[in-house]
């Protein structure tokens, strides 16, 4: 296969941006090789992107991969519109096999050469991030701007960061190395031996609706780049943005001088449930899956041949203590609820507020005149229908509309959902959130969990779904929560206080639970946000997920370093 991308062309154009990743993955800093202002991108790029996207629909996606047997499709926006696009449904007996073909080559490719083809892949889906926002858009429901961001620069750095903890666990050991021991007045005992990063196989990516590209990235770049060939199987209403990314792949491969089917594509027929059939494959030796509890833990149990990356279900929990910024704490918590209507991984749930109420800035605020202050916040924020539907989107799936429809049998409604009409899509879903008053007695959830009547906001309600909890005191707050991680998981939790003993003492819980922990958030930074190079996404260490983005631990297991030792 001839290169036109050769690896001295690769290193002048991508060395420079792998180092600085390894750098900052490692000084913990911000930075960010990806713009996420929309005009950064040239002054035609919205208008070719959208056209791009465009003609797109309608369409068949062809791929040219081995094994299609026919064409399947039936993604519908979340906006409404039909996407009508075809893709290619592959013969996993065929499909499989020919993924393996190239593994030879594309390990002795080595780390730093598989790491900038990747680079280089990432590059070209920059590129065209405006029609793959567009893609996102109309496949999870995002917003625009979010779809643009999260779905765009926010997913390639996380992307490039899964590269660069790649990159850097393959080479912590050296490619060669010498080796003598004494043997007093004999000759000493000499060996030269190599050491080789071998991937462990084809490796399974189970994309997500909601964020396809976000969620899907860290999984397919890092097994690229320890040497693994990638099966990608998206949401079957998600199609879209995997598939651009596995054709730019596939094109960035061959030019390079590899083999494409080292990337490929295994879409659903309706109601076929590949995901389960491909997950025990021999074949499949790594699978990265982000989506329900009950899927995730039939991997854990069923897909024993292989290494199973989960990202599951979880209830994120923010303790109100007290605060000295009222005004800020109402605004960036309503901000967090609103955000993509509740439909992120990392948006709070449970809100533990003492039953007496807080201390603030403003004054002591009970309970109700707290909960009802965040009711407004949130009504406030969205009362504007242009910015509501600019941060709400549109409900991804059905099931997400039932469980908000279903929130006035919960409890007390402190503020109750209402319909938004979208300008520019009228059948649109677009709701804004509920917040639902709830009794966090200790007695109640204490019953709950030795197996009484279920309490709601003891598991998740994903969606804009979010509970007021009125509990007896701090103390129990931080026992409801050490609880609720442990048995529940949370990618994220949050607290507000003004007491170090109390912000010791939530701490010291997330410690215990491994749970990430955003403490007195009241500025433009939100609980359910995280930045690549920087933060962690999830621990790995409670039931919500397995596995962190990114971290040394989410790509060491993806090969294993095998010695040859010869005579020196």
């Amino acid at each position: 296969m001839a290169a036109q991308l050769s690896p001295q062309q690769l290193a002048e154009k991508h060395r420079p941006t792998l180092d600085r990743a390894l750098e900052t993955v490692g000084s913990r800093g911000y930075w960010s090789p990806h713009p996420e202002h929309p005009k950064a991108y040239g002054d035609t790029a919205p208008a070719d992107g959208l056209a791009a996207f465009q003609a797109l629909r309608g369409t068949r996606f062809e791929l040219d991969q081995p094994g299609t047997d026919g064409w399947t499709g039936g993604e519908v926006s979340p906006y409404g519109p039909p996407l009508e696009i075809e893709y290619p449904h592959a013969d996993p007996d065929v499909l499989l096999p020919a993924l393996r073909a190239g593994m030879g080559a594309w390990r002795e490719a080595g780390p730093e050469t598989r790491a900038l083809v990747c680079l280089e892949i990432l590059a070209r889906i920059g590129a065209r991030t405006h029609e793959f926002a567009h893609a996102v858009m109309h496949t999870s429901g995002q917003a625009f701007t979010m779809a643009f961001q999260a779905g765009g620069p926010h997913a390639q750095d996380r992307g490039l960061e899964a590269v660069a903890y790649a990159y850097q666990e393959q080479t912590r050991t050296p490619a060669s190395a010498g080796w003598s021991k004494p043997q007093g007045k004999r000759d000493p005992l000499e060996l030269r031996k190599s050491f080789t990063a071998v991937p462990r196989g084809v490796a399974l990516l189970i994309g997500c609706n909601t964020f396809p590209t976000w969620n899907g990235y860290p999984g397919l770049f890092a097994s690229l780049a320890t040497g693994n060939p990638v099966l990608v199987k998206p949401h079957p209403r998600a199609v879209l943005p995997l598939a651009l990314t596995v054709r730019v792949a596939r094109e960035v491969l061959a030019e390079a001088g590899f083999d494409p089917n080292l990337v490929a594509l295994a879409v659903e027929r309706p109601g076929e449930g590949i995901a389960k059939t491909l997950a025990v494959r021999p074949e499949i030796r790594i699978i990265d899956y982000t989506g329900s509890t009950a899927f995730g833990d039939w991997l854990e149990t069923h897909a024993r041949q292989a290494q199973v990356y989960t990202e599951k279900a979880g209830v994120n929990t923010v303790v109100v203590d007290s605060t000295d910024d009222y005004k800020g704490m109402l605004s960036n918590l309503a901000f967090s609820l609103s955000l993509y209507s509740g439909q992120m991984c990392t948006t709070p749930q449970n809100l533990l507020i003492p039953r007496d109420g807080i201390t603030t800035d403003a004054g002591e605020k009970s309970y109700d005149e707290v909960v009802a202050d965040l009711a407004a916040s949130v009504a406030g924020l969205l009362g504007d229908d242009a910015r509501a539907n600019a941060l709400l989107g549109a409900l991804v799936n059905p099931g997400v509309k039932a469980r908000l429809e279903s929130a006035d049998g919960l409890g007390d409604i402190a503020l109750a959902s209402r319909e938004i009409a979208h300008p520019d899509f009228p059948d649109a879903v677009v709701r804004t959130p509920a917040i639902v008053k709830a009794d966090g007695a200790r007695k109640v959830w204490e019953k709950a969990w030795q197996g009484g009547e279920e309490v709601p906001y003891l598991t998740e309600c994903f969606g804009p779904v979010s509970f007021a909890v009125a509990m007896d005191s701090t103390e129990d707050a931080l026992e409801l929560l050490r609880r609720t991680v442990r048995h529940q998981g949370a990618m994220t939790v949050g607290a507000y206080t003004t007491s170090p003993e109390t912000e010791r003492a939530v701490e010291e819980v997330c410690l215990d639970e491994s749970a990430q922990l955003s403490l007195n958030l009241t500025g433009g930074v939100y609980v359910n946000q995280t930045a690549a190079f920087s933060d962690f996404h999830g621990s790995g260490g409670n039931p919500a997920a397995n596995a962190a983005l990114c971290d040394a631990a989410f790509v060491a297991n993806r090969f294993r370093t095998v010695e040859v030792r010869r005579p020196a």
